[in-house]
This record gives C-alpha cells, sequence and structure tokens, in this order.
C-alpha cells in the first residue's frame, strides 16, 4: 500500500486530492501547520475526514518537514500547502514568497536529504506567464508574472527543475490554469459570484461588486486537476505539465452562466467598482494543455459553463440541507 503526504490537505485541491488517493487504496497524510486545532472541514464535506492521518507540518521549518518526512517515509509527496490567493499576495508579499517559494525548497532539500525514493509534486500556477496575449501558453512559454503569488510560484517552479536535474529527484511541476469547486472559499472570485447570486436568487437585494469583469481565464473543475497531479508522479521521468481546458472566457460569460443558472440576468444584480482592479493583472490567459492530453492521457472533463452550474447547484443543495 502507498503513502502519500499532503502538504495543504484542508485546502480545495488537497481534500479532492485526497479523495482521489483514498480511492485507489493509499495510506493518505495530510499536513496542517497545527492538525490538532485546524478543523479540516473541506475533508469532512467529503466525507473523508476519518480517514486521513493528519500530521502537524510546517513547511516553512527545515526541520519540521524532515522529521515529518523521516517519520512517515511517504511514496508520493504533493506540496499544495502555501498562500493560496493572487488578490492577498499584493497585501501579504512576503508571507506569499516564503510561504510558497521557501516552502518548496524545504520539502525538496528534505527529500533530498532524506535518500528515500519519493516522487514529489509541486502545484505550479498559470500566474507565472504573466500575460502571453493571444498566445495559449505551454511548457516551453517564457515567465512573466504579474502578481508576488506568479513572482513566488516561479521561483518554486525553477527549484524543482533544478532539483530535478542537478539530483535526479523524481520531481514535476503541474502548471495549473485556475479550476473551481464548491470547496472554493468566497474570497475567491467565481465562488463570491455564486454565493451572491443564490443570495439574490433567494430574496436578497444586495448587488454584487466585482473588480474588472473583462478578464479572461481558463477556468477547469479541481477535481479533474487532482488526476492530473497524481498521474504526473505515476510517470518513469518527472517533468512539468500545463494542465487547464484549453478555453478561456471572460469573468462576465462566467457571471452570466451562474445568473442565468438561478433564473436571474446578471446585469441587473451586479456592478463594477475600479477600487477592486488590482495594481497588476493578467488580461488574457490561454492555455495549451496538448502535453498532458499527449502523455498522461489526461484531458479536462468540466468546461467553464459546467463548472458554474455545478458549483450553484452544489450551493443550493448545502443550503437546503
Amino acid at each position: 500500500m502507498k503513502r502519500a503526504l499532503i502538504c495543504g490537505v484542508s485546502g480545495q485541491d488537497g481534500a479532492y486530492l485526497a479523495k482521489l488517493l483514498l480511492e485507489k487504496g493509499y495510506d493518505v497524510y495530510g499536513g496542517s501547520r497545527d492538525a490538532q486545532m485546524s478543523s479540516f472541514g473541506n475533508l469532512s464535506r467529503l466525507s473523508i475526514r476519518k480517514d486521513v492521518e493528519v500530521v502537524s507540518l510546517s513547511i516553512s521549518d527545515f526541520r519540521s518537514v524532515l522529521q515529518t518526512i523521516l517519520k512517515i517515509k511517504p511514496d508520493e509527496v504533493y506540496n499544495l500547502a502555501g498562500q493560496s490567493s493572487v488578490g492577498l499576495s499584493f497585501e501579504q508579499p512576503v508571507e506569499t514568497l516564503e510561504s510558497i517559494s521557501v516552502g518548496t525548497l524545504n520539502l525538496l532539500e528534505a527529500i533530498r536529504f532524506s535518500n528515500l525514493p519519493i516522487k514529489f509534486y509541486s502545484a505550479g500556477s498559470s500566474e507565472c506567464f504573466g500575460d502571453t496575449g493571444s498566445v495559449a501558453a505551454d511548457e516551453m512559454t517564457p515567465f512573466r508574472p504579474r502578481s508576488p503569488y506568479g513572482v513566488a510560484k516561479a521561483a518554486a517552479f525553477w527549484q524543482v527543475a533544478n532539483y530535478r536535474e542537478a539530483y535526479q529527484l523524481h520531481a514535476s511541476t503541474g502548471i495549473l490554469f485556475n479550476h473551481e469547486s464548491p470547496l472554493r472559499p468566497e474570497r475567491f472570485v467565481t465562488q463570491k459570484i455564486v454565493s451572491a447570486a443564490c443570495r439574490i436568487a433567494a430574496g436578497s437585494n444586495e448587488m454584487l461588486t466585482l473588480g474588472n469583469i473583462d478578464i479572461a481565464r481558463d477556468w477547469g473543475w479541481a477535481p479533474d486537476y487532482v488526476e492530473a497531479m497524481w498521474l504526473m508522479l505515476q510517470q518513469e521521468q518527472a517533468s512539468d505539465y500545463v494542465i487547464a481546458t484549453g478555453q478561456t472566457n471572460k469573468l462576465r460569460d462566467f457571471i452570466q452562466v451562474v445568473f442565468q443558472t438561478v433564473g436571474l440576468n446578471w446585469e441587473e444584480h451586479t456592478n463594477v467598482d475600479s477600487s477592486f482592479f488590482r495594481p497588476t493583472d493578467i488580461a488574457v490567459g490561454y492555455a495549451n494543455p496538448a502535453k498532458a492530453f499527449n502523455l498522461l492521457s489526461w484531458q479536462a472533463h468540466y468546461k467553464m459553463e459546467e463548472v458554474g452550474e455545478m458549483m450553484v447547484k452544489s450551493f443550493l443543495k448545502t443550503k437546503s440541507r
């Protein structure tokens, strides 16, 4: 039976990955800064809280990382931890860099020091690319990040590449484009839109206030994306992969889908506030996930329209309980 350690198990991706690995027969360990105090609400929502062995782990502390790895001796380590909000990274750039870049370095160095045959996955981000215009980004597209979050993820990417080449670690980065689910917290714009639309449909008189709704992104379904993470670590050779749907839509299109799902005209219930705009932002993001399709036999099952509808239906189902 394989053992997997998921750093950041309490987040959206961590919870779905834990569920996937449990279904595949893994012993799953989930790392959190304080396992005794964390609620692990997402694990409970997926009905797997009792099946995951949670451990206290601070990836910003090398000793904590090394002790955990030597104790568990995992076959696979998935690094999904660190500050996860692009918007928040402008307010907390130091914490963002330390939790993502230093945390990734500590994991890589601990794996190297342990001398165990561990396969390592690191969560990268399309934010590394910055604004590529009409060019669909693939694994060879240069990085030009436009946020502290993107800068931190770019640094972590090159750390993984360096350890793979210098020390022959089986270390891969998934360069993930936007992926959503009902487990998204409301500070993420997609869940903010879904929850507001559902409240308005239920009788609320509020207006949904947003920033730039003309940005365009490749939006996918999070449970699809964690399967790609697992597939990367099943390959004989480690490598990096762009994970995306290959379809790009404007945020206003997502808003329209969500409000249509609850039977409303979005334009009657939303307004734009320029104070919500980020200091720098990516106007449009296109992705080319051909490598993942060709080498991993992976492709996204759900596109933006289905993602929006599924998030609304899940929100309404949860509120009706």
